[in-house]
């Protein structure tokens, strides 16, 4: 088989706020930029990865949930649990100045992890984890 990842979702509820971040603190591109019936989704990704793409999408189109789910996303987005991404960068500490200097939420300073990885994390502005690891 070959496969690829092509794209993933995250969910917004402020699409001003969410291309903000996306466009301007992590340099994406905007790939994809669709409002329907009062909803707006925006495609976005880096630019040397044109194949690979993040969707920020409103959380209440998701077909099939209840009005009771609906609630629990939000309650969930607010608490930064919902939705997670890592993201990789050949400079972690860089990456972070800027991060912080855009005001996203600090989780976690850049550090070692037992793991074995070294990352960071964030949150957006829809409360999503950003979980920023360093490329070795």
């Amino acid at each position: 088989m070959d496969i690829t990842i092509h794209s993933t979702f995250l969910p917004h509820n402020d699409p001003a706020a969410s291309l903000a971040f996306y466009r301007d603190t992590l340099g994406f591109e905007v790939r994809n930029d669709v409002e329907y019936g009062g909803m707006h989704w925006i495609t976005v990704g880096p630019a040397g990865q044109p194949g690979t793409s993040i969707v920020l999408y409103p959380p209440a189109a998701s077909p099939g949930i209840t009005d009771d789910e609906r609630r629990t996303i939000a309650e969930m987005m607010a608490k930064g649990t919902y939705g997670t991404i890592l993201l990789a960068t050949r400079d972690l500490d860089g990456a972070f100045e800027q991060l912080q200097a855009s005001g996203a939420e600090v989780v976690q300073e850049p550090a070692e992890q037992p793991y074995g990885v070294r990352d960071c994390a964030v949150r957006d502005p829809a409360g999503n984890l950003i979980r920023l690891q360093e490329l070795r």
